[in-house]
């Protein structure tokens, strides 16, 4: 997460109007949007009558396990809580979790919940949390993070128990799952734990809950936020510009995304979306290895954020996030961007300079598009002779599973703790292109058990040549000057806070 300040925000204008029309001069923001250090902390007590509008999509799911927009995710984050919350630096936070057990193996977790309610004043039990998780494993939105759970069951003493099939050290930070009540996981609005709950009506309305059973500092003081219904893009960004809408998440990397150009501050909230090159080592070319790896440090993956994702996303060299815990910056700073590596192995493999490599993307993402033919322009320029294949999307699965292709622009969530098996595993659901290996998998859950173990699963990859990191992608959060203090968006969570217990207290170890 970063907040954008005064000189940061004018030069990120300049590259948002930069990509849209190029005759108009980027906008300057008045008044001082610069962070100011002794700005107060909102306060759970502190309950203001202030006018706060936000956006939701009505006719798109406010139930938790099937929502799938981010706009309507901002709203949801006032609603309910997970057993953790993640912070912008993905570690996890106790939220419902009172307190957590970890059997020797790491394959046993018991939960102790918090005194919580609902916003109903019913209190939150085992029950709810199980009933709750399993809703989510068979979810669209968060099944990829149950891949290795085995069991989701309430023990007798009323603790909830998560079995796993594989040992895993990270499991609390994909705990950041909403809970809602047993008798509700259907619902279109469940009852949840958080600070607001929804009121349906003429005019639908978060109303700020009194008696809230905890006392987090949510950067959010409005007694009642008034729901207004959203538009495309464009009718948004008019809406914050010329209405008094509060806040606006939109997503730099949409074909559909409308520039801003009013006084405002600036927030950025990384959303998981990898986006990389897949390489097949049966390919003529590509089945070299010192020629694959090569293409690592070939990529200009700085002027790729600038040109087609206005500088909302952050380059890597390795598949996981920067902001991660199993980033190793070390292991990354041995890979920069050097071209000319790839043109001495181009010229030592000369045949390599005379195969042609087709480069498979989907042309339903006009931007990745876009990014395919300047990666095909950068390797080109290296002596390389790549041509961009653009198929839609049913096509240009097909093709991945057919294994038609040299190389291909992916693009999918990784889960919270860079679980990098659906890649290597047999059948792994992005094992395309000769990727399945023993080996690698065997590494990935090396990594699960130990984020220690992400150093030597990465260093693999990267030599293996058969992942090419490019980026991570991220949100653009506009908001009224002044309106929230405090601001701290993470990941699924536009709204952070955490009851102040770490991690490490709330483990009982004995």
């Amino acid at each position: 997460m970063k907040r954008i300040g005064a000189l940061v925000l004018c030069a990120a204008l300049t590259m948002l109007c930069g990509c849209g029309s190029i005759s108009e001069k980027p906008y300057v923001p008045t008044g001082n949007a610069l962070y100011q250090e002794d700005a107060p902390e909102p306060n759970q007590s502190e309950v203001t009558k202030e006018q706060i509008i936000i956006p939701y999509y009505p006719d798109r799911s406010l139930n938790p396990f099937q929502c799938a927009d981010y706009n309507n995710k901002t709203v949801l984050s006032l609603m309910y809580q997970g057993l953790f919350s993640l912070d912008p630096d993905y570690q996890a936070w106790p939220i419902l979790c009172k307190s957590y057990q970890v059997s020797w193996d790491l394959k046993t977790y018991t939960f102790t919940l918090a005194d919580a309610t609902f916003s109903d004043g019913t209190a939150v039990t085992a029950d709810d949390a199980a009933a709750s998780l399993k809703a989510a494993k068979k979810s669209e939105v968060y099944k990829g993070r149950f891949e290795q759970v085995d069991k989701i069951s309430v023990t007798d003493g009323g603790q909830l128990e998560i079995k796993l099939k594989v040992p895993c050290e990270s499991l609390p930070m994909l705990l950041d799952v909403p809970i809602v009540k047993e008798s509700e996981v259907d619902h279109a609005t469940p009852l949840g734990t958080g600070p607001y709950v929804f009121q349906a009506g003429e005019q639908p309305v978060l109303q700020r809950r009194s008696g809230w059973w905890c006392n987090g500092s949510v950067p959010v003081t409005a007694e009642r936020i008034r729901l207004m219904e959203a538009g495309t893009p464009s009718e948004l960004r008019d809406a914050f510009e010329f209405s008094n809408l509060s806040l606006v998440t939109a997503d730099p990397g949409s074909d559909t995304y409308a520039d801003f150009h009013s006084d405002y501050e600036l927030w950025e909230s990384e959303n998981g979306i990898f986006l990389y090159l897949g390489c097949n080592a049966e390919s003529k070319v590509l089945s070299n290895a010192d020629l694959r790896q090569e293409l690592l440090q070939a990529i200009d993956r700085d002027a790729i954020i600038t040109e087609f994702y206005r500088g909302f996303a952050t380059a890597t060299t390795l598949p996981a996030s920067p902001h991660s815990p199993a980033y190793n910056a070390s292991l990354a700073n041995q890979y920069p961007y050097e071209p000319m590596r790839l043109i001495q192995a181009v010229e030592e493999y000369p045949d390599t300079a005379t195969q042609e490599v087709f480069l498979l993307t989907n042309s339903d993402d006009s931007i990745r598009l876009r990014v395919a033919n300047k990666i095909a322009q950068d390797l080109n320029s290296c002596g390389m002779k790549v041509k961009v294949t653009a198929l839609p999307t049913k096509e240009y699965i097909t093709a991945l599973e057919n294994g038609e292709f040299d190389l291909y622009l992916g693009q999918t969530r990784l889960s919270s703790n860079m679980d990098l098996s659906a890649f290597f595993a047999p059948k792994g659901s992005l094992s395309v292109g000769g990727l399945s290996d023993v080996a690698t998998y065997a590494l990935c859950l090396d990594a699960l058990a130990n984020n220690g173990n992400y150093y030597n699963l990465h260093q693999k990859i990267l030599e293996k040549g058969l992942i090419i990191p490019i980026l991570f992608r991220s949100y653009a959060i506009y908001t009224q000057r002044g309106s929230f203090r405090g601001l701290t968006p993470s990941r699924d969570n536009l709204f952070f806070y955490h009851l102040g217990i770490s991690l490490e207290e709330a483990l009982v170890t004995e």
